[in-house]
């Protein structure tokens, strides 16, 4: 399985920004997938989770509720991340990764076995 992020860059505090996880070589609906983050000198830490290709087990941190939005689109095989009302402290580089759909689990990167090379974020003025 490959993933592929982009659309990271730098966005101005209280603005928004979509990023993308392109999967190939496999089906996404086979898969729980996530996005994670890591700032510098921090360790990686997850920012939302989707179990189920329906959107219905979704998981996010405290930091990021009402803001970012996980979503699939299961045609163009396909996960995103709206990000709103972002915050200096959302810098990072952001992480797509997956785990085998029956392979149930926590919102926890140490649960996540395949890896994007990741999207830098940065939120500043």
């Amino acid at each position: 399985l490959q993933l592929v992020e982009s659309g990271g860059g730098l966005v101005q505090p209280g603005g928004s920004l979509r990023i993308s996880c392109a999967v190939s070589g496999g089906s996404l609906d086979d898969y729980a997938v996530g996005w994670f983050r890591q700032a510098p000198g921090k360790e990686r830490e997850e920012v939302s989770c989707s179990i189920t290709s329906g959107g219905s087990n979704t998981v996010y941190a405290d930091s990021v509720k009402g803001r970012f939005t996980i979503s699939r689109d299961s045609a163009k095989n396909t996960v995103y991340l709206q990000m709103n009302t972002l915050k200096p402290e959302d810098t990072g580089v952001y992480y797509c990764a997956a785990v085998d759909v029956r392979d149930y689990g926590p919102c926890q990167a140490w649960h996540y076995d395949q890896w994007g090379q990741g999207t830098q974020v940065t939120v500043s003025s």
